[in-house]
């Protein structure tokens, strides 16, 4: 699908997920008592449900400990809610001439759907965000200035180099440009962020030469490099969480 078609499946399965908590809403209100209090108290659980889900489909979060405890609360509210719902339900369909399994069966079918609704609106969320960020994005190049006296100035062989240098890297502006999300591995990963910095081009070959030959070089008397040296580097990149910007200079 493409991001139009997502948004469009993802609106539908909120509507969706909203008739099933506005059928829980329902229920819970018609078991509870005849006053105001009571009824709002009892169509809580559903609406914090739809809400919690609403923030999780719409708020990103990148940390992995952020993720789990929000996902162990949203299952938590989920239980809560189809716990409560299920009884308020089976009770009002049973005082409404429901007989037999009826009553208890009722009630799954609507928790069943709010669940599924609930994770099929966390996964579109996902991939609309996946391919929002897949898409190319236009520039606007700006004005054209002048060039100054000393780019001016500059030699055609210079220039020529220069061109070369930015042709080398070339693939990797154009990932970083068009596929920021390949760049999760290097904040997510200390072995991405060791492969993407061991990969790096020095303008003479790939991988870096002089970091590889480093790899099996345990001491310098030249003032070579070693390989503590070349894992105190990545260490530092990684503790200062710095791999990402530093890729896009």
């Amino acid at each position: 699908m493409n991001l139009a078609q997502l948004r469009c499946f993802q609106w539908a399965v909120r509507v969706t997920l909203a008739i099933g908590v506005a059928a829980s809403v329902c229920a819970n209100v018609l078991h509870a008592r005849d006053n105001l209090i009571a009824q709002t108290i009892a169509a809580w659980p559903p609406l914090a449900l739809l809400l919690t889900v609403e923030l999780v489909s719409r708020v990103p979060v990148h940390r992995r400990g952020l993720a789990a405890a929000r996902i162990c609360a949203t299952a938590a509210i989920a239980g809560i809610a189809a716990f409560v719902s299920y009884f308020h339900m089976a009770g009002v369909a049973a005082r409404y001439g429901e007989s037999g399994l009826a009553p208890y069966l009722l009630p799954l079918s609507v928790d069943g759907l709010v669940v599924v609704a609930s994770v099929s609106l966390v996964e579109l969320a996902g991939r609309v965000r996946a391919a929002h960020a897949d898409e190319p994005r236009a520039e606007n190049p700006g004005p054209v200035e002048a060039p100054s006296p000393t780019e001016a100035a500059v030699p055609v062989d210079a220039c020529g180099a220069v061109e070369s240098a930015d042709a080398s890297d070339a693939v990797e502006v154009a990932t970083d440009a068009l596929r920021p999300q390949t760049l999760y591995g290097i904040a997510d990963s200390p072995v991405g962020l060791a492969a993407w910095l061991l990969d790096h081009n020095d303008a003479d070959g790939q991988p870096a030469a002089a970091v590889v030959s480093a790899l099996d070089r345990t001491t310098s008397a030249t003032g070579e490099l070693t390989r503590d040296e070349i894992l105190d580097n990545i260490t530092l990149y990684w503790l200062t969480n710095a791999g990402v910007s530093a890729s896009r200079l």
